[in-house]
Formats: structure tokens, C-alpha cells, sequence
């Protein structure tokens, strides 16, 4: 007899199953980030691109986390990608980067590792809590740190485009 778990994990554990669980993510992400859209009352014509940027970035947290590296090093590198993405679509779109930035990373966000340090510290588990609580802060840092590094390479990137437009 073939029980409903026996039927979900043999489809999770092929490849079509693990490929139709990480589009289903990646549109449930973007899902999310366009409500965040409307909750922050960003203007309609935006809407779609940050929730792309969503997407995007998401994807790119799954590639890195899927290839067995920590969270920490997804959420920095998924970062970069947003933080790119935010750039180019700032210059296009003529609107401000944090439009893009600040919804792009939002999946990224270590929501459930923040939940589960308050949880274990009411529980008055502090082993676990402060364990939890130093994920999170790594996390945090890691996006701030991706942020932070792509703005300062378009900046450098920008500054030499105006010192060689300078010159010619």
C-alpha cells in the first residue's frame, strides 16, 4: 500500500520533483513580494519589477543553499544579485534603487530564525535562543554586506565613468 508520504518524498527526491518544488518557491516568492508592494504602496508600474527582483534573488539563495553552502553565504550572494538587479532596473525604470532593493531582499530575510529566537527564549532555553539569535545577525549581516558592497561598486563604476567622460 503507497501512502501519501511515500508519494511526496519519492517526487521530491527526483529531479522533476526537486524542480517543480523550486518554481513553485520562486513564484511563491514573487507572490510575496508583490503583495509587500502593495502593503508599501509602491507605484503600480513598479510592482512587477520588484517583485521580479524578489524572484531573482530568491532563485539565487536556493542555487547557493541547494549547492550545500550555509545560509549565510546564500543570503550574501542572493544580495549581490538583488543588489545588481536593483541598479540596472533604478537606471532604466528612472526610479530610486531602494524601490527594487528593499523588496528584493525581502525573502532573504531571516524571519524564521528571528521567530524561533524569541520562541526559545520564552521557552527559557538560552542555549537555543542565543544560537538562533546569532543566525539571525549573521544573516542580517550578510545582506547588509551585499548591499553594501554592490552600492559601492556602482558608485566606483560611476565615478570612473565620469572622470574618463571628464578627460574625453
Amino acid at each position: 500500500e503507497i501512502q501519501a508520504s511515500d508519494w511526496s518524498s519519492d517526487v521530491c527526491s527526483s529531479d522533476l520533483g526537486r524542480n517543480a518544488m523550486i518554481i513553485l518557491q520562486i513564484l511563491s516568492a514573487f507572490s510575496a513580494v508583490l503583495v509587500f508592494t502593495m502593503i508599501l504602496e509602491i507605484p503600480k508600474k513598479y510592482m512587477l519589477y520588484a517583485s521580479a527582483s524578489g524572484a531573482v534573488g530568491w532563485w539565487a539563495y536556493l542555487m547557493v543553499q541547494n549547492s550545500g553552502h550555509s545560509s549565510m553565504l546564500a543570503a550574501f550572494l542572493s544580495t549581490l544579485v538583488v543588489a545588481f538587479l536593483s541598479h540596472i532596473l533604478a537606471r532604466v525604470k528612472k526610479a530610486p534603487v531602494t524601490v527594487f532593493l528593499i523588496t528584493g531582499t525581502l525573502p532573504a530575510v531571516p524571519g524564521a530564525a528571528i521567530y524561533r529566537s524569541v520562541y526559545y527564549f520564552l521557552q527559557n532555553d538560552s542555549a537555543l535562543a542565543t544560537k538562533n539569535l546569532l543566525e539571525t545577525i549573521q544573516i542580517a549581516g550578510a545582506i547588509a554586506m551585499g548591499i553594501f558592497t554592490m552600492d559601492s561598486l556602482f558608485r566606483l563604476v560611476l565615478a570612473y565613468d565620469r572622470k574618463k567622460a571628464e578627460k574625453g
